[in-house]
């Protein structure tokens, strides 16, 4: 008699940190075909920073900017530790005028810790799959933003903010900051990506020149 082999996706919290913290290094800083990330597709960095490889199956733009490469391996492994710890809240790409340091774009993504995967250590079920196509369709809208956000027509800057737990200790390469608020902002919801361990759902607000 033939037999069938079945398997299960398991996803532990471990492994749900790696891809969260991954998600805020690859689509916001590189660039999916030349177009899915943010600093790319705002135009933060010129096209000529960065180079095309072939990376995880994908064609890829890659920055090339030692100061934003040291930047993100720095900012994705801190994020990863304290999302294995359940005290990451939110994470926040400010975009600013290089001039006048205003708040022109806040893309917002709010994070939501299954409290009693990090308290007992239990794993979760999801399709490693199911979870891409949910990164995929944010990608997507980061994609198509350029439509409806307002033209970025002066140098810009960016920071990246991170609201944790009160009792996180801050390490020193990290700084208090205010909040980086835009008065009267515009909002747009984008699509969210669930691992069953960590939700993130994604906002983008932006400055109401009208």
């Amino acid at each position: 008699m033939a037999s069938k082999t079945l398997s299960k996706d398991i996803i532990t919290l471990k492994g749900s940190a790696a891809i969260v913290s991954e998600f805020f290094g690859i689509p916001l800083f590189h660039s999916f075909s030349g177009k899915h990330s943010i600093l790319y597709n705002r135009g933060v960095y010129a096209e000529e920073s960065f180079v095309k490889v072939k990376k995880y199956g994908f064609p890829m733009l890659l920055t090339q900017d030692d100061g934003v490469k040291s930047f993100i391996a720095g900012l994705t492994s801190q994020l990863s530790e304290w999302l294995e710890a359940g005290k990451l809240q939110r994470v926040v790409l400010v975009i600013m005028s290089k001039s006048s340091s205003e708040v022109l774009e806040r893309w917002n993504f709010n994070i939501e810790t299954d409290r009693e995967v990090v308290e007992k250590g239990v794993s979760k079920e999801k399709s490693d799959k199911e979870v891409m196509r949910e990164i995929q369709a944010i990608m997507r809208q980061i994609a198509s933003s350029i439509t409806y956000l307002p033209c970025l027509d002066e140098p810009c800057v960016f920071d990246v903010l991170a609201y944790t737990n009160k009792d996180v200790v801050v390490p020193f390469t990290w700084i208090e900051s205010d909040a980086k608020l835009i008065q009267n902002p515009q909002m747009v919801k984008l699509h969210s990506f669930n691992t069953k361990i960590h939700k993130v759902d994604t906002l983008v607000s932006y400055k109401n020149d009208e």
